[in-house]
């Protein structure tokens, strides 16, 4: 088995924002070969979803959605109904320190402030650590430690 790289956060990192005010983290990405931006991360969804507006813009078609038969309910409790799931390959880091793996995203078409949503199951396929007080995600890559 590889060794896997030392994560770590140093007091002098930057964040990227310069207050801190609770955010959210949301980044951008490389999804499917299309630069996404506004991905919000949720580390409390079991799920990564991909949104019905952004999904239509990438031009990849409902011909190839897998049929699921699942529904989410909201922050209202009502019934969200999926168009299907889509395996899509999702690229984080920079240069060098990049990774990609192979994820399933739940798309769905509702009005959203986001793009996609990464849940746990991106977090754990990239192996990520999480600091919100600098507002970074870091995994392991290729040749190091690559971060978003």
């Amino acid at each position: 088995m590889e060794d896997t790289p030392l994560i770590q956060f140093g007091r002098k990192e930057k964040s990227g924002s310069k207050t801190h005010h609770n955010d959210a983290l949301v980044i951008t990405a490389l999804l499917a070969n299309y630069e996404v931006g506004r991905i919000f991360i949720d580390f409390g969804s079991s799920l990564d979803i991909l949104f019905g507006e952004a999904y239509n813009q990438m031009q990849l078609g409902d011909i190839t959605l897998e049929k699921v038969n699942t529904s989410l309910y909201g922050f209202t409790r009502e019934v969200v109904h999926s168009r299907g799931m889509k395996s899509l390959p999702l690229t984080l880091g920079t240069q060098s320190l990049r990774k990609t793996c192979m994820l399933k995203f739940l798309v769905v078409d509702v009005p959203y402030a986001y793009n996609a949503i990464l849940g746990r199951p991106t977090l754990n396929a990239f192996q990520a650590v999480i600091f919100i007080y600098h507002m970074k995600i870091k995994f392991p890559a290729p040749g190091g430690v690559g971060e978003v």
